[in-house]
């Protein structure tokens, strides 16, 4: 068995940033910069007005101003203010070069063509001036950056149309099993429900990525065999829940090595997931997940996630991890790494109760994992604890 720091690292090494693709700006959400991406223009590219009022041309102590027409948002009308002359004007509005201050339309009161200003004036006021936001020719985004909404707005409000972005890898599932029926159907002695599948699916799905093709097979040997052939030529990652373990139905593994997939580790000293199996064949990966749907999720956030990140270009792949107090107590037992299901609540940690590998009803409830590194003892109230935070 291979440490938890050992198996992440051989997972970053054999997932390398997969090509450039161009992709319209509309289609680049959750996407990640392949290079830099240069701002075309200033933003804003003129003065403008950060809310409705009146710009003017202030001189010291002057409260009265006579007022010489307005300016709307889009209106490319130029004024030039002399002292004590003002201008209607609105929010986004170009503010006239001549204006050192625009005052809220609340704070005015206006007479006829005059417009008189309670209280006091500062230069430079509610003015957003050109390129205090970005230059025009510098850098809006390093390459590296994952586009989210906001991001995506930033680069729309410079015109830019196309993004050069790392393209995501194609992605198939396999889920194996005698023992699995699907919702809907009447369950008979022995049988369960799929869970694992759609588990794994919605995983998938919440953290950007979309699904090749998905499968399921029973434990067989040639069906396994066949099925992971068919997935590994149509996708990149292939993941694989089930049939992984050393018993007497568990194909995978003789299946994957059948057909030419490298061992990189195979098995990991943590719990849960330790029966983890990670390969790869032609520059295509395969996890291996455990059955358990808890060991399952939990490998997926600790190892398949972090891949799949780094083949579509992120720098920091795995998930973000703080230091946080613990208000609950827990008493380990053994030496492998833990990886504990937990609720963040009110800066601090609680560790949930069902840690058993079969449960996902205490995931369902959380929003973290405490790690126990394998020197790590058990917890008590107050401890402080390394917290991984669920996406």
């Amino acid at each position: 068995m291979i440490s938890v720091k050992e198996a992440q690292d051989i997972v970053q090494q054999q997932s390398k940033a997969l090509e450039s693709i161009q992709l319209p700006l509309a289609q680049a959400l959750d996407f990640v910069l392949s290079e830099n991406v240069k701002a075309p223009i200033s933003l804003p590219p003129f003065d403008s007005s950060a809310m409705d009022g009146y710009a003017l041309r202030y001189i010291d102590g002057q409260t009265t101003f006579e007022l010489m027409g307005e300016v709307q948002a889009g209106s490319n009308q130029a004024f030039d203010l002399k002292d004590g002359q003002a201008v209607r004007i609105f929010t986004g509005a170009m503010v006239p070069e001549t204006a050192n201050a625009v005052i809220m339309q609340e704070l005015t009161e206006v007479n006829g063509t005059t417009v008189e200003v309670e209280g006091s004036i500062t230069l430079g006021s509610n003015i957003r001036r050109k390129s205090e936001q970005i230059e025009a020719n510098t850098i809006a985004l390093d390459k590296g950056t994952l586009l989210t909404a906001s991001g995506i707005g930033f680069l729309a409000s410079m015109g830019i149309e196309t993004v050069n972005v790392h393209r995501k890898p194609k992605i198939s599932l396999l889920i194996t099993g005698n023992e699995l029926v699907q919702a809907g159907q009447a369950l008979q002695p022995g049988q369960i429900y799929e869970s694992n599948g759609l588990t794994l699916v919605s995983a998938i799905k919440s953290i950007g990525f979309g699904l090749q093709t998905y499968e399921m097979v029973k434990d067989d040997f040639d069906a396994t065999r066949e099925a992971l052939r068919s997935q590994l030529e149509a996708s990149e990652v292939i993941i694989v829940s089930g049939g992984i373990s050393v018993g007497d139905y568990d194909f995978v593994g003789s299946a994957l090595e059948e057909i030419g997939v490298a061992q990189y580790f195979y098995k990991i000293k943590q719990k849960p997931g330790k029966p983890l199996f990670f390969g790869g064949i032609n520059e295509k990966l395969c996890f291996a997940l455990p059955g358990n749907p808890a060991s399952a999720l939990s490998c997926f956030y600790n190892y398949v996630l972090p891949a799949l990140r780094s083949l579509s270009g992120w720098a920091q792949p795995l998930l973000n991890r703080q230091k946080m107090i613990c208000t609950t107590a827990f008493h380990k037992r053994g030496d492998r790494a833990q990886f504990l299901k937990a609720k963040i609540e009110d800066n601090t940690v609680r560790i949930l109760e069902g840690q058993g590998s079969a449960m996902l009803h205490s995931f369902a409830l959380a929003n973290a994992m405490v790690y126990l590194d394998e020197a790590s003892g058990s917890v008590k109230p107050g401890d402080e604890v390394e917290v991984i935070l669920l996406p």
